[in-house]
């Protein structure tokens, strides 16, 4: 039989705090990895999501199915894929001829190797070449070599016009990642951070990578800036075009030079792309006059600077040796 303070202690035991959203030990809840539900940042339990609303397709009957089956395969069928991508006339004989192609090479072609109901859905964003065969669509990957974080640690994406989207690792901010019990779980929390914030990229966790591609259509790759901030041990490594954006490794002139051409492959200096450059400044000894010399003698006087208040691109002013933002009052 339980004595007086052993029933006190197993009541104890057995209360939740209330304050808190799981149902077993009232701890925190943060997004599961399974679509729909939520987690227990202390003892892992899951449970469903009473705020998710299903964005899957409303059935009305069966036969309203079968309908719209039937009108898909008949629209394949045509040698066209003019409903599918939604172009809906004025084609020229040369477009119909290409869409024809891609049916027959992607679609028809690979009948049945894609699962939707299995697979994360992401947007369709194909690039071909002049074969028709299908080009990476990557923007950049960031790898993450350790899943202990100093707590400084940010990802910034940038595009000209648009304000700065910041994601860094803090649970209480609504664009902070948690660190999950493996890296591949700290990758696919982040990817689901930037997907549910960005108007920029989509993010995709792949094993230790989270790896980046344009939101939409609209987006120009060369145009998307990816800036990876880790102060201290190096957890993260931001890979683009088959480089690796290190500051802290590139020592020479010759590696500021190359990384000039990377941020300037657009015309266009963001606020982080000029922060990037400075901090490579400071690591090589460049002065401010010897970088704006090699910025003319390279690029001539056509360089844009983003202004970072109001977000206008502001042109080069020769005769005063700088970027001056007319509606800001200040120099950029």
């Amino acid at each position: 039989m339980f004595n007086r303070r052993g029933r006190e202690e197993a009541t104890k035991n057995l209360q939740v705090d209330e304050e808190g959203d799981c149902s077993r030990c009232g701890g925190d809840a943060q997004p599961s990895s399974i679509q729909g539900y939520l987690k227990c940042v202390r003892c892992e339990y899951e449970w469903p999501d009473p705020n998710t609303v299903s964005s899957g397709p409303k059935r009305e009957t069966i036969h309203d199915e079968e309908k719209k089956v039937e009108e898909f395969k008949q629209e394949l069928e045509k040698g066209s894929l003019r409903g599918v991508l939604g172009i809906e006339s004025q084609l020229s004989n040369e477009q119909e001829a290409t869409l024809g192609r891609l049916q027959d090479k992607w679609i028809d072609g690979l009948a049945g190797t894609f699962n939707a109901a299995e697979e994360e859905r992401k947007p369709l964003m194909i690039s071909f070449d002049g074969e028709d065969n299908i080009v990476a669509t990557d923007l950049a990957i960031i790898s993450v070599l350790g899943n202990e974080f100093d707590g400084g640690e940010e990802i910034r994406i940038e595009y000209p016009g648009q304000d700065t989207e910041f994601y860094s690792m803090d649970a209480r901010d609504d664009r902070g990642w948690r660190v999950g019990r493996t890296i591949p779980d700290t990758c696919r929390n982040i990817a689901s951070i930037i997907n549910r914030r960005s108007t920029i990229v989509h993010a995709e966790g792949v094993d230790d990578t989270i790896v980046f591609e344009p939101r939409d259509a609209s987006i120009n790759p060369g145009s998307v800036v990816i800036f990876v901030d880790d102060p201290g041990g190096k957890n993260m490594l931001l890979e683009r075009d088959g480089r690796v954006i290190d500051v802290d490794a590139m020592m020479t002139i010759e590696d500021y030079r190359e990384m000039l051409g990377l941020v300037l492959d657009d015309g266009v200096i963001t606020p982080s792309e000029d922060e990037l450059l400075w901090i490579m400044r400071s690591n090589l000894g460049i002065t401010d006059e010897q970088h704006l010399q090699l910025l003319i003698n390279r690029f001539g006087n056509g360089v844009i600077k983003e202004c970072p208040a109001c977000h206008g691109m502001i042109a080069y002013l020769p005769d005063h040796g700088g970027w001056w933002c007319e509606p800001c009052q200040s120099w950029v």
